[in-house]
């Protein structure tokens, strides 16, 4: 397996993750009965660190499309380099870092060096392809 396909894997772990974190901490705040439930009786919007960490993981989901795919296809013509090596690590650790500065309440911090170094990480990636 590709280091490339090791940080693929890695970032589908941290979304998984970050899935059951997002979904216990709206649990917390709406109760585990609302989250059974159908859903339909309105709710107060999430606050705090829950807010946070939902709208990190709509982030998340907004970006992972895009990066499996440029892995996907690196591997699939076989083009690795080091700008797939550094796309990757920059893809994963800038997700990490931003889920993080998001849940501690660091929102420009998590803007500005992490969501920038995960795109970066799938823009290496598209430099790599199309080489």
């Amino acid at each position: 397996m590709t280091t490339e396909l090791r940080f693929l894997a890695a970032s589908i772990i941290l979304g998984l993750v970050h899935l059951i974190v997002d979904s216990h901490l709206i649990s917390f705040q709406h109760g585990y009965r609302w989250t059974a439930s159908s859903r339909e009786q309105p709710v107060p919007p999430l606050s705090g660190v829950a807010n946070r960490v939902d709208q990190a993981y709509t982030n998340f989901m907004e970006t992972f499309p895009f990066f499996a795919t440029v892995v996907l296809a690196a591997h699939l013509i076989d083009r690795h380099t080091a700008l797939t090596l550094w796309g990757a690590q920059l893809y994963f650790w800038g997700r990490l870092g931003y889920v993080l500065a998001a849940a501690a309440g660091y929102g420009m911090i998590r803007s500005a060096l992490f969501f920038n170094t995960a795109l970066a990480g799938i823009t290496l990636f598209l430099i790599a392809l199309l080489q």
